[in-house]
Parts: C-alpha cells; sequence; structure tokens
C-alpha cells in the first residue's frame, strides 16, 4: 500500500474503531473480548482492500457491513456454544450522557438475550438507523426477511423487558 493511503487508513481505522467496537458491543450482546476481535477482524479485512474502499461512496458503512458479516459468520461458526452476557456496558470513548446507565443495562442484557440475527436486525435498524433494504444488504438476506425478523425480535423484546422501562420513560 501506498504510503498516503496507509496514512489515510490510519486515520479512518482511528474515527471509526469506537463506533464499530460499541455496534459489535451491541451485537454481541455485551461480550466485550469478542466485540474487540469482531472489529480488529473488520478492521483488518477493510484494509486489505482499502484501495478499493477508499474510493467508495462511503467507507464507513463499508465497514459497518464487513461488521455485520463478521459477526453473523461467526454465529454460524459457533452456533453451538452458548451466548454469554455480561452485566455492564463497555467504556465508551469521549464523553457522553451518563444518566441513563440502568437503561443501557438493562438494553443490553434484553438484547443479548435475543437469537444473534434478531439482535442483527435491531443494531442494524434501530442502532445504525439503516432502512430495510440496507439491513438485508447488510445482512445478505432479503428484506421481507427483514422485516419479519424485526417484528418478531421487536415483539421478544417487549415480552423480555415488560414494564421494567417504564420507570426509565420521560414525561
Amino acid at each position: 500500500m501506498r504510503p498516503g493511503r496507509s496514512d489515510e487508513y490510519q486515520e479512518f481505522a482511528a474515527a471509526r474503531a469506537g463506533h464499530l467496537y460499541r455496534s459489535a458491543c451491541l451485537l454481541t450482546g455485551g461480550d466485550t473480548h469478542l466485540a474487540e476481535d469482531l472489529v480488529q477482524e473488520t478492521l483488518g479485512k477493510v484494509y486489505v482492500r482499502w484501495g478499493r474502499v477508499s474510493r467508495a461512496d462511503n467507507p464507513a458503512a463499508y465497514a459497518q457491513t464487513v461488521l455485520t458479516r463478521t459477526y453473523l459468520a461467526h454465529q454460524r461458526r459457533h452456533s453451538s456454544r452458548k451466548e454469554h452476557s455480561t452485566a455492564s456496558l463497555p467504556d465508551t470513548a469521549g464523553p457522553g450522557p451518563t444518566g441513563d446507565a440502568p437503561l443501557r443495562l438493562t438494553l443490553v442484557e434484553a438484547l443479548g438475550r435475543l437469537p444473534a440475527k434478531d439482535r442483527t436486525v435491531v443494531v442494524l435498524r434501530y442502532w445504525e438507523d439503516r432502512s430495510i433494504e440496507q439491513t438485508a444488504v447488510a445482512m445478505n438476506t432479503s428484506s421481507a426477511a427483514v422485516r419479519t425478523r424485526c417484528v418478531r425480535a421487536l415483539a421478544r423484546l417487549r415480552s423480555l423487558l415488560g414494564d421494567s422501562l417504564v420507570e426509565y420513560a420521560r414525561p
């Protein structure tokens, strides 16, 4: 890779690593070690293709799609293992709201109890704010499958959370 491109990649990786890590933590249901591994693997894959990726319209979206597909591939390889969620969120980069920590913990715990593909749909649709079509492309599935998974995943979250979020609602 040319020296200029290497510098571009380093800037990109430094700017996106935190966001990728937070997304990976949500995808993994709070497994920070797996999230770190997924981010490293994602950044490695992006580095290998940086010459082409850097010319794309949205390298950040490309990296997010790579992260999603890397996570789903990991889940397929390790589907016989039982998932283990943690009771706390990882530290976030930079200042942010601190008053909603109990809500975050409750949501991450509930996300951790969803099946991998359902969790992926929820994270991409509502955390990443992607459209149904963009989510379908990232997951390499149909729009109808995304819609179905989304409805089922949200219903499952509602049943898991019940009225526990009422105390966090702001008037």
